[in-house]
């Protein structure tokens, strides 16, 4: 990145305007590619990539029922080596990721970034990438909260 430094307010704009360019993109299991297709995971790791001029690694194949056999918390280990630790729901802001759990006791499975207090964008498989409301029913699952950061050296 190249200029003066960026406050956290102008890159979670960012971030959400990125994050808005891929709305519409068909869903597509594994992929990453805006305007193409992509599932919940590559549109994060594509807005990431974006940002923050990173590649994060690549997951590697993954069935769609992954997060039921895994014994890991795969997603959130993943947030945790590219973005840092969790922060708090009540601390979240426009640009951060949201992972979600569908139920207690399995891994995260779906993620997402959020657009305002209320919103977040995401895709998955009956509407490709749209912005959604974050209604009680997703909002209860909310696992953690990440901020990307820009120039933050992740740890592999």
């Amino acid at each position: 990145m190249s200029g003066g430094m960026i406050d956290d307010e102008d890159l979670g704009a960012r971030i959400v305007e990125a994050a808005r360019a891929w709305v519409g993109t068909p869903y597509r299991h594994q992929a990453s590619l805006k305007g193409v297709g992509c599932d919940c995971l590559g549109l994060v790791r594509g807005v990431y990539a974006e940002i923050t001029g990173l590649v994060t690694e690549e997951p590697g194949p993954y069935q769609p029922d992954w997060a039921e056999r895994a014994g890991a918390d795969r997603l959130i280990l993943a947030a945790r080596r590219h973005c840092g630790a969790a922060i708090s729901l009540a601390a979240a802001r426009p640009g951060d990721i949201v992972l979600f759990r569908w139920r207690d006791g399995v891994a995260a499975k779906h993620a997402g970034i959020l657009s305002g207090p209320q919103h977040f964008i995401h895709a998955y498989e009956q509407a490709g990438v749209i912005e959604s409301a974050l209604v009680p029913s997703w909002r209860r699952r909310i696992a953690a909260v990440h901020r990307i950061s820009v120039g933050r050296k992740t740890s592999k």
